[in-house]
Order: structure tokens, then C-alpha cells, then sequence
């Protein structure tokens, strides 16, 4: 028998877990702690309470087959939990993942300092994507699950030589279940890079093949992802549909020419980070993001000049070019799906520019009085971050709770008029459109200055569509009506009886026709 076999076979589960404990790093420890413990006193709203929004009205029991859209392990991932939306452990286990997302992500930047890891994790925790995920909090912990697995297939490839296997099978899956973090993958593969071309502990072409593992996996990830997405399409009979551009996989970015769709995604990636209202929303976030920029620009400068980088023009080319390609892995959900609805979600990635900053300070600083005063400000500057995004999140948090009670009121007065209209038995069919209008309820959302590109968590109502009341009243005030598909609104929606109809609450508002009653709820004058 192996000796170290037999020396874990001899202890009790108290003697391994404690093993196991003691081979955790420190800085594991504590970026697995922090944000976590973060993660629940920032996120705390939505993990305690049972407040939807428009698509987890229809998720309240989902079995997360969304193989058609590319997904194939999402059902898999979000299984664990079950497929009940059940908030407080589905916010549990993604808080988890995610924790296990900062210990790995601080071993792959080499976070060493206590006060870096600390910010990296609260980084990771509090910014303003991951309050968009808990507003669709139904796959939280499988969208969590996918962010770790793209953080773990660049730590692969950065720890082990033929680590780009693992790599790949870790950055499938994670695209197997949202593939929404495989830009995520891409920056972190992007600043492992760097870090291999500017270690000096290696010859030049020992760091320039290690580098191109990182193109292995990415190559290799991307193929086992789409040949097991093809298989399982072939066996259950499914072909992609056109969600979100899912079916075009990467070709309408070549449609309009090459030149034209990479300033696209140029200009996507300046103006979210400029003008997207969700970097900085006020002066505070603001300053705190040039202050970071400087320290890390600074950090960098400091760093070329000790390694004398300058020197290797080649390896300054790689570098330099890498960083112009920033933003295309930024956004490489437009080379993917170029018709996609490109909202906060997807934007998870943004946050690797202050945690590499963080890093990048954290590695250069110490070593001089200088070093000791830019930890400092850095520190200040990450925490300011984290302290903003906190409170961004409770906001947006603030407004959704009010989403729901504007909407309960709303479905409350509108289920009592369906109910005393003449003619209405149970089971009537329902005709709707069911967009709220504007002239009749104005907006009274007052935090948009804060959440309007907060996916989810902005506006006033849950309401958008016929099913929505459906489910929405069936659920939350145990009603059931009889709500048929859009279609059924087709010839009558443009008829002069129906525009002539007031928009609810107005008194004609409702009207039974043929059997069938229509309500109309959006604006009179359309």
C-alpha cells in the first residue's frame, strides 16, 4: 500500500478535514471568506425575499433545458438547488461558487497581500452585474458555477504544462452553461499572458510557448463546447433558434465587413465604460476609478522599467497588441451573437479592469516609501469601489421591492375589474397586449439616475405581455385567467373598436366580443 495512501486511509473525517484546512492558503481563505460574508450583506434583499422579475415570472419552476440557446449544462448546473426558485439557497450556493471564484482568480493574478485580496474578492461581490444576475436570481448559482469554471480554465493552463487540456474541458462547460463569461476567460487569459512574457525566470521561447497554451485551450475549449452542442441537438432532435442571434454563431460579425463590426465593438466597449451608468455613478466611483487607473499605469511603468522590457522589442509588440485587443475580448459576445440584446448580464467582465488594477499595485507596491504610499491610495480607491457598487446594488434592490408592490396594486385593481365586468365567468378567454401605458401610470421610478442599465432591477412594472398578468396573478394573488397567446390580438388590435377602447382604468377599458374579453392596457393614443 502507498504510504500516503495508507496515512489518509488511517484518519478519522476530524484528522482529513483538518489535513484538508491546513493546505489552504491564507489568501484562499480570506477571498473565499470575504466574498462571501460580503456577498450576503450587500445581496441580502434579494437572497431573503421572493420578488420577481418579468422572465422569473415564468421560472418559478424551470427545468433550465435551454439547449436551444447554446446551453447544455445549464440544467445540470442550476439542478443542484433544484428547479424551484427558492432565493435564500440559490443565492447560497452562487455566493459560494463565487467565493471559490475569488480564491482562484487571487492564486491567478498572484495576489499575495491581504488588504488586495480582501478588495478583489469585495470587487467581485459587489459590483453592479452581479445585482442584474440575483434580479434573475432562477439561475444564479448556474450562471456563478460558469464564472468559476472560466476562471479555473485560465488557472489551468497557468499552473500546469499541458494544464490547456483541463482548461478546455473547465471553459466548455462554463459556455456550456452561459456563454456570457467567455470574455471573462479571455481578459483573465489576457493578463496571464502577460505575466508569463514578463517572468524572468524563464528563457524567451520557453515564455513564448507557454503563451500560446492559453491559444490551445481557447481553440480547444471552443470546439468541445460546439461539438457536444451539436451532438445533443442531433439526439434530442433540436436545432438552435434565433434567441439572441444564438443561431448565427459568429457569422453576421462578418456580414457587414470586418472593419465596420470591430468599431462596433470598439464603440460598444468606450461608450459602456464612459457613458453606461454603471462604472461610476456619481463623483466619488468616478475619482476612485482615476485614481486606480493612474496607480496601475504607474505600477506598470515601474514594473517595464525594472524588467527593462524596452529591450525585447518583440515581446513589447505582444504586450502592446494584447492590449489593444482588450475591448474586442471585452466584447466578444458581439463576434459571437452580433444581434444580441447586450445588456448587464454580459458585462461581468468589466469588473477584471479594477481587479487587475488592484493587482498590478498590490505586486509593484511596498518596496519603496513610494510603493507604501501607492498601496495606499489604492486601497482607498478599490474600497471606495466596493462601497459605491454596495450601495448601487441596494438601490436597485430598493426599486425592485417596489416593482412588485406597484404591480401586485396594479394586477389587484385589474383582477377585481375583470371580475365584476358583466359576462366574465372563470375560464373566459383573455385578449391582451398587456405593455402598461404611460399616460395613464407615469413613470414614478426615481432611482433610473442609478439603475438604468441594471437589467431587471429598473423600472416600474413586471409587466410587459398577456402571460405576464398570467403568471403574476396566478402566483402572487392565487387567481387563474385564461390568458391566450399574443396571436389572438392580431386582427383585433388594429380594429377601430378596439382603439376607440379607453386604456385600463378608464371605465371602457374592458369589453367581452364574440365570447372572447379584451382588455387593453397600454396607451389609447399609440
Amino acid at each position: 500500500m502507498d504510504k500516503k495512501e495508507g496515512r489518509w486511509s488511517g484518519m478519522t473525517p476530524g484528522q482529513a478535514f483538518e489535513t484538508v484546512y491546513r493546505r489552504i492558503r491564507r489568501e484562499w481563505k480570506t477571498a473565499f471568506l470575504t466574498c462571501f460574508l460580503l456577498g450576503l450583506l450587500i445581496h441580502m434583499p434579494a437572497l431573503i425575499s421572493d420578488i420577481p422579475n418579468h422572465d422569473g415570472l415564468d421560472s418559478m419552476y424551470f427545468h433550465q433545458n435551454m439547449i436551444t440557446s447554446g446551453r447544455w449544462f445549464l440544467s445540470v448546473a442550476c439542478g443542484f438547488s433544484s428547479y424551484y426558485t427558492v432565493p435564500w439557497l440559490i443565492g447560497i450556493l452562487g455566493l459560494a461558487f463565487l467565493g471559490c471564484a475569488a480564491a482562484a482568480l487571487c492564486e491567478l493574478l498572484e495576489v499575495r497581500r491581504i488588504w488586495a485580496v480582501a478588495l478583489v474578492s469585495g470587487l467581485l461581490a459587489a459590483f453592479p452585474a452581479l445585482a442584474s444576475t440575483f434580479a434573475y436570481v432562477y439561475t444564479l448559482d448556474g450562471y456563478m458555477l460558469a464564472l468559476l469554471l472560466s476562471v479555473l480554465s485560465v488557472l489551468a493552463v497557468r499552473k500546469r504544462r499541458l494544464g490547456f487540456v483541463p482548461g478546455a474541458f473547465c471553459l466548455a462547460f462554463s459556455m456550456g452553461i452561459y456563454q456570457g463569461y467567455l470574455s471573462f476567460a479571455m481578459i483573465l487569459a489576457i493578463f496571464a499572458l502577460w505575466m508569463t512574457l514578463l517572468d524572468e525566470k524563464l528563457p524567451l521561447k520557453d515564455r513564448l510557448l507557454a503563451s500560446l497554451r492559453y491559444l490551445y485551450m481557447g481553440v480547444l475549449g471552443g470546439g468541445l463546447y460546439y461539438a457536444i452542442l451539436q451532438a445533443l441537438l442531433w439526439i434530442q432532435g433540436k436545432e438552435l433558434d434565433h434567441y439572441q442571434g444564438i443561431d448565427g454563431l459568429g457569422g453576421g460579425f462578418l456580414s457587414g465587413g470586418i472593419p465596420e463590426a470591430l468599431g462596433g465593438i470598439y464603440r460598444d466597449f468606450f461608450t459602456f465604460s464612459l457613458r453606461g451608468n454603471v462604472l461610476f455613478t456619481n463623483a466619488f466611483s468616478l475619482a476612485a476609478w482615476c485614481v486606480l487607473g493612474a496607480l496601475a499605469a504607474a505600477a506598470a511603468f515601474f514594473l517595464i522599467r525594472r524588467r527593462k522590457c524596452w529591450k525585447n522589442p518583440l515581446l513589447f509588440a505582444i504586450i502592446g497588441l494584447t492590449l489593444l485587443l482588450l475591448p474586442v475580448a471585452s466584447n466578444i459576445i458581439l463576434v459571437v451573437s452580433p444581434d444580441v440584446n447586450y445588456h448587464l448580464l454580459m458585462r461581468y467582465q468589466w469588473v477584471l479592469y479594477a481587479i487587475g488594477a488592484v493587482a498590478l499595485i498590490s505586486g509593484q507596491g511596498g518596496r519603496t516609501a513610494r510603493g507604501v504610499w501607492m498601496e495606499w491610495l489604492g486601497l482607498a480607491a478599490a474600497g471606495t469601489l466596493v462601497f459605491c457598487y454596495g450601495v448601487a446594488d441596494n438601490i436597485a434592490y430598493s426599486n425592485l421591492q417596489k416593482r412588485y408592490e406597484k404591480t401586485y396594486a396594479y394586477c389587484l385593481r385589474l383582477l377585481d375589474r375583470i371580475e365584476q365586468t358583466e359576462g366574465y365567468y372563470h375560464g373566459i378567454p383573455i385578449a391582451m397586449i398587456g405593455v402598461v401605458g404611460d399616460e395613464q401610470f407615469p413613470v414614478t421610478d426615481i432611482t433610473l439616475p442609478v439603475t438604468s442599465n441594471m437589467i431587471g432591477l429598473s423600472g416600474d412594472s413586471l409587466l410587459y405581455t398577456g402571460k405576464n398578468y398570467q403568471l403574476f396573478i396566478r402566483h402572487y394573488l392565487g387567481a387563474t385567467l385564461n390568458v391566450l397567446p399574443e396571436e389572438a390580438m392580431e386582427d383585433m388590435y388594429m380594429s377601430e373598436e378596439y382603439m376607440a377602447m379607453d386604456s385600463f382604468p378608464g371605465p371602457d377599458s374592458i369589453r367581452i366580443i364574440d365570447g372572447v374579453m379584451y382588455i387593453k392596457t397600454e396607451n389609447v393614443n399609440r
